[in-house]
């Protein structure tokens, strides 16, 4: 297990065209006063310093006008409601309990062997906390294998915990003893007659923070390429998840769930910092659509988001196509893998936030006067 077990120190750095740079644009928003050193002008005939004279007088009369264009916009904002874009209106984003931090993304092998997922599972988690994690985030469907089939017989009650639930009583024990925040994957959960694909938030003190049970269903039918067909089993979930932690305020997705852009929308207007969706994209749509929707939501909401999949097994029923990955809120892809099991360890720098919504204010540019995001749920606890 151990030399299948990897651990990948993965960066995709996007490299912007110089013109888009964050450091070229500073320059052309914000010109410098250029330098009045004594030595640079006597080195400089008077003619030339009269010009340069005028140059000046040109900035001066340019930064009016920008601040005339400022002044211009934010009337223009104001006419168009931004704060009315979302109801009931967005919270302002959270001061975060920490600013830096390191994420664990643990792509892992699924068999049909259930004590060894678990033990599998356990030992991921620990080398990822040994690499500094202090996130780790598991796949969908980790502790069996992912079909109809199987979601009966690997069904724990989460509720009652214990022997009742091993996969979430072991999360629980490795978030206490590690002291890290654990965003455990997906398994099938048993609630009454119902079943749930479900995602379990632990804390630092191994308490459940959060469950999720996966709101969109993975019901697709593509001929002569997939079919599948989630809702002969499971039973879709009612509620949103956005849940504070020890390392940030995190909206919680279950894979076909990222396919739902006003999810991620309540998310951010709820003040994520970032959104995780552990998925099992498959073969048809993971080349096509996986990173693709990933960056959209991270760029829509100015957050992080990140990823993690069961890794390949091209002999079992349903295959992944892998690539767990997080996304910066540039949509800049900063740390991915193939489809191979892996360990993946990057860093999620807050700080990143607010500059993106600088550099693009979107908040203050949505249009209340022509459409609104509802939050249901925010507006009946009302």
């Amino acid at each position: 297990m151990k030399a299948a077990l990897s651990t990948l120190i993965t960066s995709k750095t996007l490299t912007p065209h110089p013109s888009s740079s964050s450091f070229s644009r500073s320059i052309w928003l914000h010109p410098k006063t250029l330098s009045n050193s004594p030595s640079f002008i006597t080195s400089i005939p008077s003619k030339t310093l009269t010009t340069n004279t005028n140059n000046y007088s040109h900035l001066r009369l340019n930064h009016h006008r920008k601040s005339h264009t400022a002044n211009f916009s934010s009337i223009m904002a104001s006419a168009y409601k931004p704060e009315e874009a979302r109801v009931p209106p967005a919270l302002p984003l959270p001061a975060p309990p920490v600013n830096k931090f390191k994420i664990g993304l643990c792509q892992l092998s699924v068999t049909a062997d259930k004590e060894r997922n678990i033990a599998h599972a356990r030992k991921a988690i620990e080398q990822a906390a040994e690499k500094g994690a202090r996130l780790v985030l598991l796949p969908e469907i980790w502790n069996g294998p992912y079909s109809n089939d199987s979601f009966p017989v690997f069904a724990e009650d989460i509720d009652a915990g214990g022997d009742a639930s091993p996969s979430t009583a072991m999360l629980s024990e490795v978030a206490q003893r590690l002291k890290i925040t654990i965003v455990g994957g997906s398994i099938s959960e048993r609630s009454g007659d119902q079943l749930y694909n479900t995602c379990c938030v632990f804390g630092t003190d191994g308490k459940l923070k959060a469950k999720h049970r996966k709101i969109h269903l993975f019901d697709i039918d593509i001929p002569g390429k997939i079919t599948f067909i989630e809702s002969k089993t499971l039973t879709a979930g009612q509620t949103p998840t956005i849940v504070d932690t020890e390392v940030g305020r995190i909206g919680i997705g279950i894979c076909y769930d990222i396919r739902f852009q006003e999810l991620a929308m309540i998310y951010g207007a709820r003040g994520a910092h970032l959104i995780c969706y552990p998925g099992a994209f498959n073969m048809t749509t993971g080349p096509l659509h996986w990173e693709l929707l990933q960056r959209a939501r991270a760029t829509d909401n100015q957050l992080y988001v990140a990823t993690c999949s069961p890794a390949r097994d091209a002999g079992a029923g349903y295959v992944a196509w892998g690539h767990s990955t997080l996304v910066g809120p540039f949509g800049e892809v900063l740390a991915t893998t193939e489809h191979e099991e892996a360990i993946i360890i990057a860093e999620v720098d807050y700080s990143l936030l607010e500059l993106r919504r600088t550099n693009l204010p979107l908040l203050k540019q949505r249009r209340g006067d022509l459409y609104q995001l509802v939050d249901v749920q925010r507006l009946n606890s009302k």
